[in-house]
């Protein structure tokens, strides 16, 4: 093997995994961030990286799994590598230090970050080079989160994430099948049904799926048929920052303790035509009780299968209630 990834100490590659067939994301870059003091913080206004004069900043990660230029991959006679090209962004949500959550922004200051991200991806969609762009936030010391000050991630990425792969799929088969969206039909049927819907608003739709996998999974839906987020217009965003807000908002009040959540935009790829898929936002609350982690461990990680320890239907109706208590003031 000739490690053709190396440059200097810096490593970085996607290597295939043939069995499951999907890319791993390697690197050492990282390893490489250094030693802060105990009260500062990099995000906060007036740092290097961040200067004054802004509600919402998007700044590259200093330290990034991607790169526009990245170093050669390794070679092996067996495995495949692939270059580690893509953009790692920090989304800053709020020059404030002392906000916990998204969810303690305005709704005006929720559609400041969507309107960021979607005129990052509008950049670079023209650019036609990448072919994924996944916006994510990561919530709670409990699933590894060390920055306190709001903010949320963003890759831009050379191939599609598996999971978005596998809905695109899934999705396709739907379609070809019956000549309708597969996840129009799932809206519909959450609708219908009720009880497991969350909040709802007149363009958009929370609700925690019939085949939740995680506790406090809710899966956010605009109602009309659309696949980037750069087609949704500007009262859908508004109405979007709503939702953000409330689901968010409920997964802190829920337990003693503020829930750790993942928050996932899926949305179309941006090179190709995908008339059959549906942008959707997919958030994780992992708690599972009060303070009790829901851990994917044996079945989950090992047999692929997630166990679903509750009864979905009772969890929402649980979240619904807390977002109807807790979360309908200072909107």
């Amino acid at each position: 093997m000739s490690l053709g990834g190396v440059l200097g100490d810096v490593f970085a590659e996607l290597r295939w995994d043939p069995t499951l067939k999907e890319w791993v994301l390697v690197s050492n870059i990282r390893e490489r961030r250094p030693w802060q003091p105990r009260n500062y913080c990099p995000l906060c206004p007036g740092t290097e990286e961040t200067g004054y004069g802004w509600d919402v900043l998007i700044i590259e990660n200093k330290y990034p799994m991607l790169m526009e230029c990245p170093p050669e991959p390794s070679r092996h006679d067996f495995y495949v590598t692939s270059k580690a090209i893509g953009k790692c962004y920090v989304v800053i949500e709020t020059p404030r230090h002392d906000l916990d959550d998204l969810s303690d922004l305005s709704r005006e200051e929720i559609v400041k970050v969507v309107n960021a991200v979607k005129d990052l991806m509008f950049k670079h969609v023209n650019e036609g080079i990448y072919e994924y762009f996944l916006w994510f936030r990561n919530k709670g010391d409990r699933i590894g989160v060390s920055l306190k000050h709001p903010h949320s991630q963003i890759y831009v990425l050379s191939f599609i994430p598996t999971k978005v792969e596998r809905e695109l799929m899934s999705a396709k088969e739907y379609w070809e099948s019956r000549g309708r969206c597969l996840f129009c039909d799932i809206v519909k049927v959450e609708l219908r049904d009720g009880v497991r819907v969350i909040y709802e608003t007149g363009p958009w739709v929370a609700f925690l799926p019939f085949y939740a996998h995680w506790p406090y999974e809710i899966h956010i839906y605009p109602k009309r048929h659309v696949q980037l987020l750069t087609q949704l217009s500007n009262q859908e965003v508004s109405e979007l920052a709503e939702v953000i807000k409330k689901v968010l908002c409920g997964l802190k009040k829920l337990f003693s303790e503020p829930m750790p959540y993942i928050m996932v935009l899926h949305q179309a790829p941006l090179k190709g035509s995908y008339d059959y898929y549906h942008l959707h936002i997919e958030v994780y609350g992992v708690f599972r009780g009060d303070g009790v982690l829901k851990y994917a461990a044996g079945m989950e990680l090992g047999g692929g299968n997630f166990t679903y320890d509750a009864i979905p239907e009772e969890n929402a109706r649980r979240l619904k209630e807390v977002i109807s208590r807790e979360c309908l003031r200072g909107m």
